[in-house]
């Protein structure tokens, strides 16, 4: 029984993550004969709790370090690359047709990472001079996440640094718990990260995590809290929890501790996540932030609620794959609304591009939290 029973949580978790085919690898060596010429360069600054590695192809391993290591990689994005979708190659990538990496930096210092990133930040419009932290899910190797990480970049055409978080996933499909019990291991860092990017002469520091890598990004900022650095959560410009693959419980657990949140706070959740489904029946039926089950409960926690049951399917990684959020995005700004309270009266921001997004994208479903109700009420009221 117990055999079975093993076999049908791994055929579960084959569903939860879709994958198939070989790992990607980055590419590295480069290959000085290599004709073929990627579309576009995204650079890429990574802070790992990954153990570094002997193996270029995948510089850093799924062993798990006590000490951060800090890198920045040119990713290529190829030329045939469709949006949403990452193309990649369990062998040399070809340049033309797959993700690969055409640079690879280690820096040794946490000093010397800072400074490249304020160099990269003084290279930026005024405008754009801002740190995106991106926080990867389940089932990562290093070259899935950053490959990932360089996608929404590029697709998104976010012109922010971006700064890539990778915690040590285990990237197996039975390695659930092992990565779960990385990602509480992982916390520390991503804590450290933040303090890192708080430290640089960016305006602001966007921070977004996907799946599992939301829990990771919930416990990073209790941590803060707890070891008293509040003023580097100040520095924070807004939290995006993308498909969060954490207990309702649980999240509200966090929110207690973390108190004051930083703001604005935003979690796109789906009512059709097979995955967090499954997530939910390995949970023994606890429901899962992502699955959008507790609306309510999040807007009064002063949280804003993007629902994309209805948005390409709804699927698990929606938020990165979808052209539709992409056009949304690109053309109307809706998520740098969502993100940006410094621009004005925020309630009336929103509900602007609401209405511009609901005319391009009319199954998107904004749940405003209810500070924002209550002042566009207020608002309707005096008119």
């Amino acid at each position: 029984m117990s055999s079975m029973r093993l076999s049908v949580i791994v055929i579960m978790l084959l569903a939860l993550v879709g994958c198939g085919g070989p790992r990607a690898v980055l590419g590295l060596p480069v290959a000085s004969s290599s004709g073929a010429e990627p579309r576009a360069i995204v650079p890429i600054y990574v802070a790992t709790t990954r153990a570094r590695s002997d193996n270029l192809s995948l510089p850093y391993s799924a062993e798990r370090s006590k000490t951060l290591n800090f890198a920045k990689l040119d990713i290529g994005i190829p030329r045939n690359h469709v949006p949403g979708r990452v193309e990649t190659s369990g062998r040399l990538p070809d340049p033309g047709r797959h993700f690969s990496a055409r640079t690879y930096q280690p820096i040794a210092e946490r000093q010397e990472f800072i400074r490249r990133l304020n160099t990269a930040l003084s290279q930026r419009a005024p405008e754009n001079r801002e740190i995106l932290i991106f926080v990867h899910g389940y089932n990562n190797n290093f070259a899935d996440s950053v490959f990932r990480n360089a996608q929404i970049t590029y697709d998104y055409n976010i012109k922010s640094v971006s700064l890539h978080y990778a915690w040590p996933s285990g990237a197996s499909v039975p390695l659930y718990v092992f990565d779960r019990d990385s990602a509480l291991v992982g916390r520390r860092g991503l804590a450290e990260t933040i303090e890192i990017a708080a430290e640089t002469n960016a305006k602001r520091v966007i921070l977004v995590g996907h799946s599992m890598g939301a829990y990771v990004v919930t416990e990073a900022l209790r941590d803060l809290v707890l070891r008293g650095r509040t003023s580097t959560l100040k520095r924070l410009g807004g939290v995006v929890l993308a498909a969060p693959d954490i207990d309702v419980d649980v999240f509200l657990s966090q929110l207690d501790d973390i108190g004051d949140i930083p703001r604005p706070f935003a979690i796109i959740v789906s009512q059709r996540d097979r995955a967090l489904g499954i997530s939910r029946r390995l949970a023994g039926g606890r429901p899962r932030v992502g699955s959008g089950s507790d609306v309510a409960i999040l807007q009064k926690r002063d949280i804003a609620v993007i629902d994309v049951s209805d948005i390409d399917g709804g699927r698990h990684n929606v938020f990165a794959s979808s052209p539709t959020l992409m056009d949304v995005v690109n053309n109307n700004a809706l998520m740098r609304s969502v993100l940006r309270e410094d621009q004005g009266p925020v309630g009336q921001t929103m509900l602007a591009d609401g209405a511009s997004v609901f005319e391009g994208a009319a199954s998107l479903v904004i749940f405003l939290p209810s500070r924002i109700l209550g002042g566009l009420a207020q608002a309707a009221a005096g008119q």
